[in-house]
């Protein structure tokens, strides 16, 4: 899950990000306005700058030192699944098109404008001319079939899970000619253009494209974006070099031209105390997971704390259907009242946090509040007793001589997981449930998500689309719940897959969050954050629509 991995925030707000003063390339964008409406019913994202809000012009030079919580897993932006990693692997790679964070339209990048069949199965995009990779060839069509026939055919839904699930269906590319790639499915995929927007689907050299699963991964991979790798440790460290001669950014950037950095020098510091000191001391520019007890030093240093919701799916529980108790829909749908939202948020994360209100996060596109996520400990035990799970000697109920017990599997990417966890685990045996956690390192992690063993699995995906509950829960994607096709759900997950019409398209999507509530599949907790912590000198550290860091318009002072 691309979000099992994911950064948090903290407690000061900055301001959102200005918004840029050049020309908007929107009006060039033909015969996609009604579905680009359809992927943006809401806004996503915000953005800050660091280093407070006088400090003046930005000025060019200088290498940022980014502290990063957790280590990167993977040089490939395709492959890459962690916040952490895509910080990286964001700043090499360029994207066909782009999503503004304010406003969460779509708007254009390597592509100039384009165009999408009436059912939804052709994109045809019209690239930029004069487009160079690192290596000085050029961005072109050929590239576009090149990218995306690895992600589909040497990479595949094990080592690109969301890329892949983005181009289920796909059946090719063709070069209409060196500018023009007409992207083809085999049914309609209206979630593809907001897709294309995505550091999984950006587009890479063929040098790249040719290379082995783990020669991708191992980089450094060859992209067109404003940094280039000059050095990638894995799970180690990564240093990052400004592109000289890059003309091509996004509107959605503040700025056009180069990258105003000479470099980024990316180090891990796991220790939260250890990366907020590092600010403080003039050891690092900017870090990750910025603590709300952290956020007094980082202000009291000159420096902020910039934060920003997550779209996407929020943090939960994704329940194995198939394992112990959770075959049983009255166990699984039972844990959902059992859990006090407010107090996760309360207790272990700050203010910044919400509860989650739904299987979606109340910023993504698509997004229905749930009446049925809510506290109500008394039904959830009324639930149990119902089914015939009574209170055993120690509390914890029984059917049938087995115990009401099952595991979660989680990983420490988030700093706030272990103790989210355990707060869990103590309301949920309140009524009888017995939680046993499950930590593993990232690896593990994933080769036993990628297995299907485990009980359940706790994390979060970030995505600015509804469609990111069908690359979950669909049967014909990664299926994490390992159920059986319920009709329901499936259709439509079908139908919004086959509408460019806002209104349509939301209420599909609002049948598929309740059906997977309906159907225990999802336990909902909190809706992620992000917080970077941002010293005195570091200006311009901006979020994109997906939550994720950009670092083209961020700029060191240098006093």
């Amino acid at each position: 899950m691309d979000g099992v991995c994911a950064d948090r925030e903290t407690s000061a707000v900055t301001r959102p990000v200005t918004p840029s003063t050049r020309p908007s390339l929107r009006a060039t964008v033909v015969s996609v306005s009604v579905l680009c409406v359809a992927l943006v019913a809401s806004a996503c994202g915000g953005g800050g700058a660091g280093g407070g809000d006088n400090s003046g012009p930005p000025q060019t030079g200088g290498t940022l030192r980014y502290g990063l919580s957790q280590a990167p897993t993977c040089a490939d932006p395709a492959q890459a699944g962690t916040n952490q990693t895509i910080y990286l692997t964001r700043q090499v790679v360029d994207s066909l098109t782009d999503q503004d964070p304010k406003t969460g339209a779509i708007v254009p990048w390597l592509a100039q404008r384009w165009e999408v069949s009436p059912d939804a199965t052709q994109f045809t995009f019209h690239l930029r001319p004069g487009v160079t990779f690192s290596d000085g060839t050029p961005v072109d069509a050929a590239a576009v079939r090149s990218t995306f026939d690895a992600i589909t055919k040497t990479l595949g839904l094990v080592k690109a899970p969301l890329g892949a699930s983005y181009l289920s269906g796909y059946t090719g590319t063709t070069v209409v000619d060196p500018l023009t790639a007409r992207v083809s499915f085999s049914g309609p995929n209206a979630q593809f253009l907001q897709a294309s927007s995505t550091p999984q689907l950006g587009i890479l050299a063929a040098k790249t494209n040719a290379e082995t699963v783990e020669q991708r991964c191992q980089g450094p991979v060859i992209g067109s974006g404003p940094f280039v790798y000059t050095d990638y440790q894995q799970d180690r460290s990564a240093k990052l070099k400004k592109r000289t001669g890059y003309t091509w950014s996004s509107p959605a950037f503040a700025h056009s031209g180069e990258a105003y950095l000479d470099g980024i020098d990316f180090t891990v510091v796991p220790e939260s105390g250890v990366r907020t000191g590092s600010i403080a001391s003039d050891q690092l520019d900017t870090i990750s997971d910025a603590l709300p007890q952290d956020a007094a030093q980082i202000t009291g240093a000159g420096g902020s704390v910039l934060t920003t919701p997550n779209p996407g799916v929020p943090f939960g529980l994704q329940l194995n259907v198939t394992r112990g108790p959770l075959v049983d829909p009255a166990v699984r749908k039972a844990l959902v009242p059992a859990i006090n939202r407010q107090e996760l948020v309360d207790t272990v994360l700050g203010p910044d946090f919400k509860p989650a209100t739904g299987v979606l996060a109340s910023k993504t596109p698509g997004y229905t509040k749930l009446s049925g996520v809510r506290f109500d400990a008394s039904a959830a035990a009324a639930q149990l007793q119902a089914a015939g799970w009574v209170p055993g000697a120690d509390g914890i109920r029984v059917k049938n001589g087995a115990r009401l017990k099952f595991a979660v599997l989680y990983s420490a990417v988030f700093a706030g997981n272990q103790a989210v966890l355990e707060l869990v685990q103590q309301q949920l045996k309140k009524v009888g449930v017995d939680l046993a956690l499950d930590l593993t390192s990232n690896a593990e992690f994933t080769a036993r998500q990628n297995s299907g063993d485990y009980d359940s699995i706790y994390g979060n995906v970030t995505r600015a689309d509804g469609d990111i509950l069908r690359s979950l829960f669909s049967v014909t994607q990664r299926n994490l719940s390992h159920s059986a096709a319920i009709p329901a759900l499936e259709q439509a997950f079908a139908g919004e897959l086959a509408t460019v019409d806002t209104t349509k398209r939301n209420a599909l999507l609002a049948t598929a969050q309740q059906q997977l509530l309906d159907n225990g599949f999802y336990v909902p907790t909190i809706e992620l954050s992000q917080a970077i912590g941002a010293g005195p000198k570091a200006h311009g550290v901006r979020f994109d629509a997906s939550a994720r860091l950009q670092f083209h318009d961020t700029w060191l002072s240098k006093n």
